[in-house]
């Protein structure tokens, strides 16, 4: 993990994020959005019922996607092939002169901490890259207040046929949701074509605010999207 710091605008002025002090766990990427959400609520970086976050699964049917600068890499232009991804996307809504700004929150990316929207996707997901039909990504945005109340996991997908663990868990509690749910983490991952909303519009933006599991989208469709939320 860097060890740089952010500085963050709030609402009493700024604030520091320091990258390294943020609870994370190598390969629990849901869970360490869950937390980065309530920490930057927190800070006063984002809205602290998390109103101005949504949280994005990135996966597909075959649970192969390719991203790149992704802090796990070996290869010089950070790709890996991961079976699902998650980041936090905010609105960040500018005071006086400054400019509504969409940043993407990666905790595994070695791009900004955060990184402008528009980068992101064309450093990151690279959607003019030709590539095999099978890597195509899909995004489930879900928002993060709902999230914050809806998600759980037992981490029962990261335990081999033994019940071994195939990655050592984070030392935190298991995450249950309100409702007492004690593991959904499939229904937010398991993405497929026939998923996808095809047009955005009302229906689609009042559903990422309303559902429980979001809406899902193309790689073509994110920036798009984004732009649409009111």
């Amino acid at each position: 993990m860097p060890t740089s710091k952010l500085e963050a605008t709030t609402s009493s002025g700024s604030s520091t994020v320091d990258v390294s002090q943020l609870q994370h766990t190598p390969f629990y990427c849901e869970e360490n959005v869950y937390l980065l959400c309530k920490e930057l609520g927190t800070k006063g970086i984002a809205d602290a019922k998390g109103s101005d976050l949504f949280v994005v699964f990135i996966s597909n049917e075959k649970k192969q996607i390719p991203l790149w600068h992704q802090k796990a890499s070996n290869r010089a232009d950070g790709v890996v092939l991961w079976d699902y991804h998650v980041i936090c996307i905010q609105r960040k809504v500018g005071g006086g002169d400054s400019p509504l700004q969409y940043l993407v929150w990666d905790l595994d990316s070695t791009l900004s901490f955060p990184c402008a929207l528009a980068s992101y996707v064309a450093e990151t997901i690279r959607p003019t890259f030709q590539t095999f039909p099978e890597f195509q990504r899909y995004f489930r945005i879900v928002h993060a207040p709902i999230f914050l109340r809806s998600f759980a996991s037992d981490r029962r997908h990261m335990k081999d046929p033994l019940g071994e663990w195939l990655h050592q868990p984070p030392v935190y509690e298991p995450i249950v949701s309100q409702d007492g749910t004690v593991h959904n983490l499939n229904d937010y991952f398991d993405i497929s074509a026939t998923d996808v909303v095809k047009e955005a519009g009302y229906d689609m933006i009042n559903a990422v605010f309303t559902e429980k599991f979001g809406v899902v989208i193309g790689e073509n469709q994110l920036e798009d999207f984004f732009s649409q939320i009111p």
